[in-house]
């Protein structure tokens, strides 16, 4: 058995099915992040049109970049995770203020789950602090 923390053992399934569920939801903010610092057309327009200026852009991009670096490392992940629960909450809340569909205002929610639910399979000793069952 293994773990990404080194402290407390994980089977090997779970250790890899943690990571591929991190992976998901990383590859998409890691890409999010980037395309807020090229500063797309598309990425300029939905910023402006969702209330944010477009000086917001790129600070945003770095801020979700450096979030999501520290997730994907193992000593930094509970940290990256929890700034990104933070970023992902702004998200959701930008979303209901711009009276936006349901999908948009939970996509934000269903990549939180996936990010801790990933940490949560690569990671025993978060399961002593968010009970799966009883």
């Amino acid at each position: 058995m293994q773990s990404d923390r080194h402290s407390v053992p994980v089977s090997k399934k779970r250790l890899w099915a943690g990571r591929i569920i991190s992976a998901l939801p990383a590859l998409f903010l890691f890409v999010d992040g980037a395309m807020k610092l090229v500063k797309p057309e598309v990425v300029v327009k939905t910023t402006v049109e969702l209330g944010y200026t477009e000086t917001v852009i790129v600070p945003l991009g770095i801020v979700l970049l450096a979030c999501t670096i520290l997730y994907l490392i193992p000593w930094t992940a509970i940290l990256g995770a929890i700034l990104l629960t933070g970023y992902l909450g702004g998200a959701v809340a930008t979303q209901v203020r711009a009276g936006q569909a349901l999908f948009a205002i939970l996509f934000p929610v269903a990549l939180g789950v996936l990010l801790w639910g990933g940490l949560v399979l690569r990671d025993d000793r978060l399961r002593t602090f968010i009970p799966l069952r009883t």
